[in-house]
């Protein structure tokens, strides 16, 4: 299972959205504290549609309590920043693997990107242009990750509702 995580994420409509986005892709959350927001907060619920209560999601105190949790994180962790060296689509995910999201006005502290530069991964964009939205940013390179591993267990095919495919 892909394993998205976000560190002290500050909006609730983008985590919201985020949310929505494991459940669809099967892909487990984790929230790394401070938030920007409470947990029940009525905007996340509302991003996040009815889907919020399906959600796998793990709260945790700090990074090092993440890292304490989840030690096969430890090298399989992918950071997201406009700070990498690397493009997203470069990196070689498998199936389990963590991709770390930073803060909308922050992002990822460098006193963690700099632990791991091969793994800093970068969505490209003109330079002009500080960041992309964050929800925005983690289904780009969440899709990347699922296309990477065959979109297992995912459904590929649609159905029209009134007609048939030819």
């Amino acid at each position: 299972m892909l394993n998205i995580v976000l560190l002290e994420p500050e909006m609730p409509a983008n985590t919201g959205n985020i949310g929505r986005t494991c459940c669809a892709t099967g892909s487990r959350l984790h929230l790394i504290e401070p938030l920007g927001f409470k947990i029940n907060d009525k905007m996340l619920k509302r991003a996040g549609l009815d889907y919020w209560e399906r959600l796998d999601v793990h709260k945790y105190d700090c990074y090092e309590d993440f890292l304490e949790k989840n030690p096969e994180a430890i090298g399989n962790t992918y950071f997201a920043t406009t700070k990498g060296k690397h493009i997203y689509s470069e990196a070689h995910f498998d199936a389990n693997s963590f991709i770390m999201f930073g803060k909308e006005s922050a992002g990822i502290p460098e006193e963690i990107l700099v632990e791991y530069p091969q793994n800093c991964i970068r969505i490209p964009m003109n330079n002009d242009i500080r960041s992309l939205n964050l929800s925005n940013s983690v289904s780009i390179v969440l899709y990347e990750a699922l296309r990477q591993n065959g979109f297992a267990g995912m459904q590929t095919e649609g159905e029209l509702h009134r007609l048939k495919w030819q």
